[in-house]
């Protein structure tokens, strides 16, 4: 993620946040870094019930503090009465089983469903991210990915992994924070995996207005949907790629074959560039952060170049989930506003792993 410099526009996705309130080997991520909790959701329990068992674990009071404080704070007064005269049309305007689940989160939690709702539209704007896609020497498919934000301090606690449930079978994995029911991070066992970096263009009530009155999908529900509907790394691609959404982005996508890995960058329409690997000819990595690869990264936020760096001083024939990580360790890469690192292969599900960073 970008770490925001003099004059850069609020983030508002760590402050609305707010609101919701390893392996062994060598070379693997030192052990004194937790990983956050892991919760089942089951798929199969009722849409407003089933976040009910991440939910217990976290202190509604402290949340609905929370809410009143940034919400007043940072929300455009014009934005809460407009959303406020929708909230009770969420299924016309936005897709299920999202709106239900919303709804049950703030049932549970005592929190007015007009900033429930503002939450989960706030985060589609400011996810800035550093993520990798790349292919070993032997063909594997390993994905990366750093999540960085503000108020790391109360972000940290409210990371969690979470197991979605099918038939009591894992349907896909998905790292996310409490209260919010997008996916930036996720993974579909021997299919694929996804990643999301924010692409900066448009303002969060922009993209809100976008959501509610043209119907397209936030980012991150797109991410969500396609883990679960999504039969192979192709179908995903497709569907990362076509679907209208509310903000543009880059999605990285990252399968279990060779060559099986890409780059998509999104307009609110449409594919404005799709980057594949290209082992074949010596391009065996992708490296995303918040910047159109062709063009130059900014010289106050160049996290590309030291990843590419670290990428090519492992070599692809050193190329693991555990040298990945310490990819991802690499300053700037690795920064001050560093919440989680994830790393995973789609052909390997039970290696999905996170780490909390930055807790000294």
């Amino acid at each position: 993620m970008r770490v925001a410099g003099p004059g850069a526009r609020p983030a508002l996705l760590p402050l609305l946040l707010l609101l919701l309130a390893g392996p062994g080997e060598s070379g693997s991520p030192p052990p004194r870094l937790p990983t956050p909790p892991r919760f089942n959701v089951s798929l199969d329990a009722a849409p407003r019930l089933r976040w009910q068992p991440v939910l217990r674990h976290y202190d509604p009071l402290f949340l609905r503090a929370a809410v009143a404080q940034i919400i007043g704070e940072k929300v455009p007064r014009w934005v809460h009465p407009l959303i406020a005269k929708v909230v009770g049309q969420l299924e016309y305007f936005l897709p299920q089983p999202f709106t239900e689940e919303i709804r049950g989160i703030c049932a549970a939690l005592g929190l007015d469903l007009t900033d429930g709702l503002l939450v989960n539209l706030a985060y589609e704007s400011t996810a800035f991210c550093t993520s990798i896609v790349a292919q070993d020497s032997k063909g594997h498919i390993y994905h990366g990915r750093n999540l960085d934000y503000l108020f790391g301090n109360i972000l940290r606690q409210l990371t969690v992994d979470v197991q979605f449930l099918k038939d009591g079978q894992i349907a896909f994995t998905g790292t996310t924070f409490v209260g919010y029911v997008g996916l930036w991070t996720g993974q579909s066992p021997h299919r694929f995996t996804v990643s999301g970096d924010e692409r900066d263009k448009g303002w969060w009530w922009e993209n809100a207005i976008a959501a509610l009155f043209q119907r397209h999908s936030p980012i991150s529900w797109l991410i969500r949907t396609t883990l679960s509907e999504s039969e192979d790394f192709e179908a995903a691609v497709y569907k990362l790629a076509k679907t209208p959404i509310i903000a543009d982005v880059y999605y990285i996508v990252g399968g279990t074959s060779p060559q099986e890995g890409v780059v998509i960058t999104r307009n609110r329409g449409g594919p404005a560039d799709i980057w594949p690997l290209d082992p074949l000819n010596g391009k065996w990595f992708r490296v995303e952060t918040n910047y159109d690869h062709w063009k130059p990264v900014p010289s106050g936020d160049d996290r590309r170049t030291p990843a590419i760096k670290a990428l090519n001083s492992t070599g692809q024939a050193n190329l693991t989930l555990e040298t990945l990580f310490q990819v991802l360790s690499v300053v700037p890469v690795y920064n001050n506003l560093t919440v989680y690192t994830t790393v995973m292969s789609a052909a390997n599900p039970e290696k999905y792993m996170t780490k909390i960073r930055n807790l000294d």
